[in-house]
């Protein structure tokens, strides 16, 4: 593993998870009429925190576009993944909460887990998939689960609707990674007038703004605690998939590494999910968002 990769994949966690936590203080206070329309950017843009949040977001993710150049998917993914133990440094500063022994946990197994599914899967990188069809699938299955709990989440009444808008936006960021992944490989071997005539970057882009609406939605619609861990666990998981499933990446088959790159994923979840929701993550005051009724006369 290269350490520039190493280097590039944490300070870009580190940006993502200070910029989510900015983002979530403003979104939440954004009007419920903005809910999981494009609408919210255009009443976000106005505060100052939020600007601040989108901007360590954007250089978190060109930290981790140059990451995925020089590195696996299945690499760095698990690297970007750490983005909520910076969340959760920040949320404790705020708040000033002890970690006690749930941030402890879950620091450990998150940590713990990265270097479980590195060391046993050993990720390296192999020849592209070239079946069009295999691409196709996994990328059409991603998006059709992200829409399908976008409007499920849009006209639920459950609680659940901020996790359900970050595992889409998790959904949509990995297949935007890998989709980056195969940008910098075309512009590294052709230039800017071989990128501009793939369609990649411009399906990176659109992801970029449908994930940037889902997870604006979902910051508004609840507490940080519920909508943060979704996101931090589904998108690299999603960009492993894409990464083994059609970029080619390899990862160790043997009975041994598949347990413990097993393990390691659940490890990462689990510790995910008990930082995310620690005490010192922002409980926000938002209330979940209803679903619009036809007013009937008299």
């Amino acid at each position: 593993m290269s350490v520039l990769v190493l280097v590039l994949a944490v300070a870009a966690a580190f940006c993502l998870g200070t910029g989510f936590v900015f983002q979530q203080n403003a979104a939440q206070h954004a009007p419920p009429g903005a809910f999981l329309s494009p609408r919210i950017l255009l009443v976000l843009v106005r505060k100052p925190r939020w600007l601040a949040g989108i901007g360590l977001m954007v250089t978190g993710m060109v930290l981790s576009a140059l990451a995925l150049g020089d590195g696996e998917i299945s690499l760095v993914e698990p690297f970007l993944a750490t983005n909520l133990l910076f969340a959760m440094a920040l949320s404790r500063w705020q708040t000033g909460q002890p970690l006690g022994r749930q941030g402890w946990g879950g620091l450990v197994l998150l940590t713990g887990g990265v270097a479980a599914f590195i060391l046993s899967g050993r990720p390296r990188g192999g020849d592209a998939i070239t079946d069009p069809l295999r691409r196709w699938l996994i990328i059409g299955l991603m998006l059709g689960i992200a829409l399908l709990l976008a409007a499920y989440a849009r006209r639920s009444r459950l609680t659940a609707a901020p996790a359900l808008l970050a595992t889409g936006a998790g959904l949509l960021y990995g297949v935007q990674d890998a989709l980056t992944r195969v940008s910098g490989e075309v512009f590294g071997t052709g230039g800017f007038g071989a990128l501009v005539l793939t369609w990649e970057p411009y399906v990176v882009v659109a992801l970029g703004v449908s994930g940037l609406v889902l997870v604006q939605s979902a910051f508004e619609a609840g507490p940080l605690r519920t909508s943060l861990p979704a996101l931090s666990a589904t998108q690299p998981l999603a960009g492993i998939v894409c990464g083994v499933g059609f970029l080619g990446d390899q990862l160790r088959m043997d009975a041994g590494a598949l347990a413990g790159e097993a393990a390691g994923l659940a490890a990462i979840v689990v510790g995910i999910v008990l930082l995310g929701r620690h005490p010192a993550m922002p409980s926000g005051n938002a209330e979940p968002p209803q679903p619009e009724r036809d007013l009937q006369p008299g």
